[in-house]
This record gives C-alpha cells, structure tokens and sequence, in this order.
C-alpha cells in the first residue's frame, strides 16, 4: 500500500508542467481579450481555412497578432513580433501566403503550426512564434492571453 502511494506522489509530481520554462524570454507575457466578429468585412478571411488576417489593434500582443482557420472548427493566433529578438523597428513580421516573414533576419514561420521554417543548423537556440489563445463563439473569434 505505501509504495502504491508514494508511486502515485511521484506520478503526480512529474506530471505538473511548469509552461513558464517554455515560453519565450524575448517577448513578454501580455494579457489580453480581444473579438473578432466574422462578420465584418475586416475579417472576413477568417470563414475560410488558410486565410490570414493581421489585427493590428492597441493592446493586443505585443506588435499584434496573426490570426487564421486551420480547420472546420479550429483557429490559431500567433505574436506578430519576430520570436528571436527584442522587438524593435523591424521586428512585426508580415503575411506571406500561409507563413509570416520578420524583415529583420529574413525567418519564416508557418501560421499553421508556429514553427521555424528555415531553422539554422548553427547550434543556437530558436524559438517557434508565440502562441495565443483562438476560440470561436458564435461569429466571433476571441484571441487571448
């Protein structure tokens, strides 16, 4: 019976995950709730799968954020500040097709996945674009962190 216990302490130690570790330490942890209504013609990209869409507006993000449908039911929304440095007058990337581009050291990211797509091979560490929260109700897409 004890070691049962004890083994079931332990399970629950190492499943506690601590996100804070993973996130990036170029961006900031900034809170914010912002709607989107689908039914305005500013977001009308965002009833089809694949169609990004920059909201650009104070307060949200850092330099904003990168919004797109990538399924039937299923939105992501991405920082649209380069992840690998501080951001600075370069560093709000811009839509290329399904990807973003930071200016500032020519990286691509995919808006379906978040990551890297032209990683150097040089040992250094590099981060993936900053994920937020996507949830449809209704017409309308909340972004959030």
């Amino acid at each position: 019976m004890r070691f049962a216990f004890g083994f079931i302490i332990l399970i629950l130690l190492f499943a506690c995950e601590n996100d804070a570790t993973n996130r990036n330490p170029y961006l900031q942890e900034v809170g914010f709730n912002f709607e989107l209504n689908l039914n305005l013609p500013l977001y009308n990209n965002l009833n089809n799968i694949g169609n990004p869409v920059f909201v650009g507006n104070t307060g949200v993000g850092t330099r904003g954020a990168f919004v797109m449908k990538t399924s039937l039911d299923s939105y992501f929304a991405f920082e649209a500040s380069c992840p690998n440095h501080v951001p600075n007058q370069c560093s709000t990337m811009t839509i290329d097709g399904q990807n973003v581009v930071c200016s500032c050291d020519d990286f691509t990211y995919s808006l379906f996945t978040g990551q890297q797509l032209d990683r150097p091979d040089d040992g250094n560490r590099y981060y993936d674009l900053l994920f937020y929260r996507a949830t449809q109700r209704g017409n309308s897409v909340i972004i959030s962190n």
